[in-house]
């Protein structure tokens, strides 16, 4: 996806923008067994277009709740969508995620001392899909973490 010329990651994000509502599955890891839970997600336009805010929240059938918060801006020299993010296991970000573009497709590898977290968004028919993927330090390749699909709500 080519940066728009005003810079504004409104533009570049603009099928993301909205109130969704879905499930995520959470896959076996590390921390937890697999589950299901109900989920939303607003991405906002901010600053005048040149951010969007993103907020997530979860909770489990057990009460479980889970949340992030996100600012995805442009990195006009660069070309990348960059990606700050927080969430309800506070673990804070210690610079930008950097993430590329590929039909259609927004990809950020969040690195941790764990390892790395390969996340992707897209819309397709209407669908917003986030898929996480994840390969823990020390170890080859990618396992699946979670995939999260949601319509408008």
């Amino acid at each position: 996806m080519d940066v728009p010329p005003s810079g504004h990651a409104a533009e570049m994000l603009r099928e993301f923008l909205g109130h969704w509502r879905g499930i995520t599955e959470l896959a076996a890891s590390p921390w937890a067994p697999a589950r299901t839970a109900e989920a939303e997600t607003v991405f906002t336009k901010a600053a005048g277009g040149y951010a969007v805010v993103q907020s997530y929240r979860h909770r489990e059938a057990d009460g479980t709740h889970f949340e992030g918060h996100g600012m995805f801006t442009v990195d006009r020299d660069h070309g990348d969508t960059l990606w700050y993010y927080v969430d309800s296991l506070g673990r804070t970000p210690a610079s930008p995620v950097r993430g590329t573009w590929h039909a259609g497709t927004l990809t950020l590898d969040r690195r941790t001392a764990d390892g790395v977290a390969r996340h992707s968004f897209r819309v397709e028919d209407d669908v917003l899909v986030h898929t996480a993927d994840l390969r823990l330090e020390g170890t080859a390749g990618y396992s699946p973490l979670l995939k999260s699909v949601f319509r408008k709500a």
